[in-house]
């Protein structure tokens, strides 16, 4: 009798040790499966962000103005100008040339800052001949900005002045470019 009450002793504390493994096992398994939703779900934010990312920087380069050169332009009392030379950053979609504005902004020498804007409906194609209704990449453009003259604002160009242009595309990148004048003959680059 005492041989089986051993023996039921010993059932009973392995029924105890696989019921406590069983236990545990459970636990590990919950522990996995809470970690596991956490990974996931930083995963799925950090996917959605690099998507954000992405998108908020393809905007910025989507009608981005990459500026070639600007020259000294024809320099009438009436309507002193510069010419710009241009093209549509690499990775840029087609935008209209009407939803693309510049300004120049200068010191008009009493310490007040000057403004000249405009857009670049005018804008022609490299040739000088066809006005462009829609700036395509890969393609370069040319445009006589009027910066001075006339009875409003003026930011003309003078001999060692600096002048800021900034050339925005409505919904698309802006560019910020210094224009120093060296010299102030037609043709001279102030680029």
């Amino acid at each position: 009798m005492q041989n089986k009450n051993k023996i039921n002793e010993m059932n009973d504390d392995w029924g105890s040790i696989g019921i406590g493994a069983m236990i545990v096992f459970i636990a590990l398994i919950l522990v996995a499966a809470v970690a596991s939703a956490v990974i996931i779900q930083t995963g799925e934010k950090l996917q959605q962000n690099a998507q954000q990312s992405g998108s908020d920087t393809q905007q910025e380069i989507s009608g981005k103005i990459s500026i070639i050169t600007v020259w000294v332009g024809v320099q009438t009392g009436a309507a002193e100008e510069i010419t710009m030379v241009f093209e549509l950053a690499p990775g840029s979609e087609p935008v209209a040339s009407d939803a693309v504005h510049w300004a120049v902004i200068c010191d008009d020498g009493a310490g007040t800052p000057g403004l000249i804007d405009g857009d670049l409906s005018t804008a022609t194609e490299l040739d000088g001949a066809t006005v462009a209704a829609t700036f395509n990449p890969g393609e370069t453009y040319m445009i006589d900005l009027i910066v001075g003259g006339g009875a409003g604002a003026s930011c003309a160009p003078a001999l060692n002045e600096e002048h800021q242009m900034v050339i925005s595309a409505n919904g698309g990148g802006s560019t910020y470019e210094t224009l120093f004048y060296k010299s102030t003959t037609q043709g001279d680059s102030v680029v």
